[in-house]
């Protein structure tokens, strides 16, 4: 269905940022001939106290205000990536973004001309200055990688072109890659999306989620050639910059800025492989219940649930999702609610929506969530997902200024991952059917399955792409997929077929672009299954500490915001911890599939 097909009350509420285009302009050419005034400061940055401030002060405000301008083009464009109108919107809004950066690149190598005693000195003779204490501490952490003036303006010049293969990636993923029709159930044909992916792979039909596999990877493998391109050019430019500004390494460059000791990330990846006996054991439990002689990769999505699966409606979707996050007491509760009738969520499956769920947020605004809505669990799922990260960012918006509300990416999928969590152990709590418990019991495996091990997958892939580049190896397709079979085969190999079409999913993955995100969901739910548990089991102080951390903002390291909320992720019993939660999931649906024979 196209857009406007759509009933408006499933919208989120774009006119919450501007009325209409035409404000938008206003406040985009405003921005515009404002940006000349940041050359009115350049050479004079430190000439005072209350100069620095008027600077930072300044700065901020535009960028504020560049955020609403960039936020409203963004979601118009995502919500129908086949309009023109809106590419157009988001393109200039990106370059007035690119521009900006040009502008104010000798801001930070001119402050750090001197050293921390002299700006902290300005800091305790003006007050004013104190609200950027935070900000100018972590300029002056990084002293050691910032560049000067004229090279950073250089590398600011190039923003839009280091873009350019995520960009060509989205486009071509979301809005030209056909990948034909298949017959359904009742034998009729259908098309296959990305969208549609998921329904089909979840089929109870093995000839249907069979020939749904094959279709996309032999599809994706067609453009083998095209997609290597774009994900090669994207590992070689991670590389150079993290040289240019004198990091060890890509994967340092993206750790170092957020406190993040690279032994986190090393030992995510060692962990997860010297556990990957009870996902194996899992595989043999799953092969039984589904009652084939062989499991293949295209059998793990489906359930063995033998009876006809719910399908809610949004409001059914809301209601359930209140209800399994009580734990959080009535005031989440109350602010939760704003999602649903203010406008936060889009939920219409329209087509040329970009693919996949997020949340985004605007400073003076609110959050927006993303995801095209289909009624299933696995979509309720989801969109408590992203009303975590929404509350995430409300609750970090309504305590910190605005440049502290952006809490590190280290943390942004914990909030998440606890919603989801919730969701689930409710789901299981509240139901006698042991079908329907063994059925959820599945499904947080099957969470644990994609967010521990898959995307830990996902990291160890992307690591050794990087390292391969960095000693000069070429990343060809061939390359490239052979790493990522034999990966599969490491991780999830024992007790199932890796089918060999499994070598070209790199392709479709968007979080390639993104420079070392997916770690972070496997670290984050890790936190978030002790968070979680924490609350269910009514751990004293548990609810207070959760609700204190999500206020955090940037204000501590993410390693300290996480410890307010009761987790150590540099202890590496925290994930053993995890590990020892996941067995026991395993053997509880050992013991009811037994239990329904």
């Amino acid at each position: 269905m196209k857009r406007k097909e759509y009933n408006d009350r499933l919208k989120w509420h774009v006119l919450d940022l501007y009325e209409n285009e035409e404000a938008f302009y206003k406040d985009y050419q405003d921005l515009e001939n404002k940006l000349d005034q940041f050359d009115t400061f350049k050479g004079h940055v430190l000439d005072s106290a209350s100069k620095l401030y008027e600077v930072l002060n300044f700065d901020t405000e535009f960028d504020k205000k560049l955020e609403q301008i960039y936020i409203y083009a963004h979601i118009q464009n995502d919500q129908d990536t086949t309009e023109v109108k809106y590419q157009t919107l988001y393109k200039k809004a990106f370059r007035l973004n690119e521009c900006y950066n040009e502008k104010t690149a000798y801001l930070v190598p001119e402050i750090l001309k001197e050293d921390w005693s002299f700006v902290l000195n300005y800091i305790r003779c003006y007050p004013k200055l104190k609200e950027y204490e935070r900000v100018l501490k972590d300029i002056f952490k990084m002293k050691p990688y910032i560049l000067d003036e004229k090279q950073e303006q250089l590398l600011s010049s190039f923003s839009g072109m280091m873009s350019i293969s995520e960009e060509v990636f989205s486009y071509l993923t979301d809005a030209d890659l056909k990948f034909g029709n298949i017959k359904n159930e009742q034998g009729a044909f259908e098309e296959l999306t990305e969208k549609s992916y998921r329904k089909f792979i979840e089929s109870p039909d093995r000839k249907v989620r069979k020939s749904a596999f094959l279709k996309l990877f032999t599809t994706y493998g067609s453009f083998k050639n095209t997609y290597a391109a774009l994900l090669s050019s994207e590992v070689a430019k991670n590389n150079k910059i993290a040289r240019i500004r004198g990091y060890e390494s890509a994967l340092a460059s993206s750790l170092t800025p957020h406190a993040i000791p690279l032994e986190i990330y090393k030992n995510l990846i060692s962990t997860v492989r010297k556990n990957i006996a009870p996902l194996s054991y899992f595989w043999k439990i799953k092969k039984k219940n589904l009652g084939i002689s062989k499991l293949e990769l295209f059998d793990t999505y489906v359930s063995s649930n033998k009876i006809p699966l719910k399908k809610y409606t949004e409001e059914e979707a809301k209601d359930l999702i209140l209800n399994s996050l009580e734990v959080l007491g009535e005031t989440y509760l109350k602010d939760l609610n704003k999602a649903f009738s203010e406008g936060w969520i889009d939920y219409p499956p329209n087509d040329g929506k970009r693919n996949g769920a997020y949340c985004t947020a605007c400073y003076t605004v609110h959050p927006y969530v993303l995801l095209s809505f289909d009624g299933s669990l696995n979509n309720v799922s989801t969109l408590t997902h992203e009303l975590g990260h929404a509350m995430h960012y409300y609750y970090a918006m309504k305590n910190q200024s605005y440049q502290d509300y952006h809490y590190s990416i280290f943390v942004a999928e914990v909030a998440s991952q606890v919603n989801q969590i919730l969701l689930s152990k409710y789901l299981i709590q509240q139901t006698n059917n042991l079908e329907e418990k063994k059925y959820l019991i599945d499904d947080l495996i099957m969470d644990f399955k994609s967010t521990i091990y898959r995307q830990t997958m996902f990291a160890d892939f992307e690591l050794q792409i990087h390292e391969m580049e960095q000693r000069g190896e070429v990343l060809t397709y061939e390359v490239l997929c052979d790493l990522y079979y034999q990966l599969n085969k490491d991780y999830f190999g024992k007790n199932i077929k890796i089918n060999e079409e499994i070598k070209y999913e790199w392709e479709r993955i968007p979080h390639f672009y993104m420079k070392f995100y997916v770690y972070q969901y496997a670290t984050a739910y890790a936190a978030a299954i002790k968070i979680a548990m924490d609350l269910l089991n009514k751990k004293e102080g548990a609810c207070e500490r959760y609700l204190e951390f999500l206020s955090l903002g940037c204000t501590k390291t993410p390693i300290e915001s996480l410890k307010v909320a009761g987790v150590d992720m540099t202890r590496e019993e925290t994930l053993k911890e995890a590990f020892i939660y996941f067995e026991d999931l395993v053997k509880s649906l050992e013991e009811l599939s037994e239990e329904v024979k």
